[in-house]
């Protein structure tokens, strides 16, 4: 395994053909831009020049992106005014229940295992080297907190949203951002036992590292199973191997 102190950034990403990838693409980053929060309900859109040179798309493309929204219900166009995000009431509702219980924690690891396994493989067959720079930004950080004998829950999830926005399907990343305070009380018991009788902050950091390394090397099979297997081996670490029997919880 290379070290990750000096991360090799590959040649650059794979051109993306015209067209509809390129409706996908400006669709797929504003809607994400949305669901974050970047641009908020009731507020309005930059102008479509601005639009157009921040994607570097041509006019056509960005309406034709632009129309999509507006079909989806989220965004709405006021003459005269522009391009505004819709309201969230009109939106369709994403959210889940509060963990109130450690088989909801379990539940929750059980779905990312599914749900990231996948994003990791995608990610691999598409990431762009934007997108491997906010993964060794993330690896940095972990990589000093390691080094310090901590661990940064904060760094950990910008990681894994990432992996998930490399994959260019925005339904991903949104689905990690509505899963966020969940993962975060499992990524907070975890780090706790991570600072136990038997530390593991260096496995951890290598799990990370096989995860980018494979998405970096565009190796979708390897990038799927380093992340399910961190995933998994998390999950075991926390749980010290003894899962409950979800059928009567």
């Amino acid at each position: 395994m290379k070290p990750i102190d000096s991360p090799e950034f590959p040649d650059a990403a794979r051109p993306r053909s015209a067209g509809n990838s390129l409706v996908d693409k400006v669709y797929g980053e504003l809607a994400q831009r949305i669901a974050n929060g970047d641009y908020a309900p009731d507020q309005k859109l930059p102008g479509e020049h601005e639009l157009a040179d921040m994607f570097d798309v041509s006019r056509p493309v960005l309406r034709e992106a632009l129309g999509r929204l507006r079909e989806d219900g989220l965004i709405v166009s006021r003459q005269g005014a522009g391009s505004f995000v819709q309201m969230r009431a009109q939106q369709p509702p994403l959210g889940f229940a509060r963990v109130e219980t450690i088989a909801d924690i379990q539940r929750c690891f059980e779905f990312r295992i599914t749900m990231e396994s996948d994003a990791a493989n995608f990610a691999a067959l598409r990431r762009s080297d934007d997108n491997l720079g906010k993964m060794a930004a993330a690896l940095g950080l972990l990589r000093e907190a390691t080094k310090k004998r901590k661990h940064r829950e904060d760094a950990d999830y910008a990681f894994h949203l990432a992996v998930s926005e490399a994959t260019n399907n925005h339904y991903f990343a949104t689905s990690l951002n509505a899963l966020k305070d969940h993962v975060a009380v499992g990524m907070k018991l975890h780090g706790l036992s991570l600072m136990g009788p038997r530390p593991g902050l260096e496995q951890v950091f290598e799990e990370h590292t096989s995860i980018y390394e494979a998405i970096r090397d565009r190796d979708a099979e390897a990038a799927r199973m380093a992340m399910r297997h961190h995933l998994e081996t998390s999950r075991d670490r926390l749980f010290e191997g003894r899962l409950l029997d979800l059928s009567f919880r």
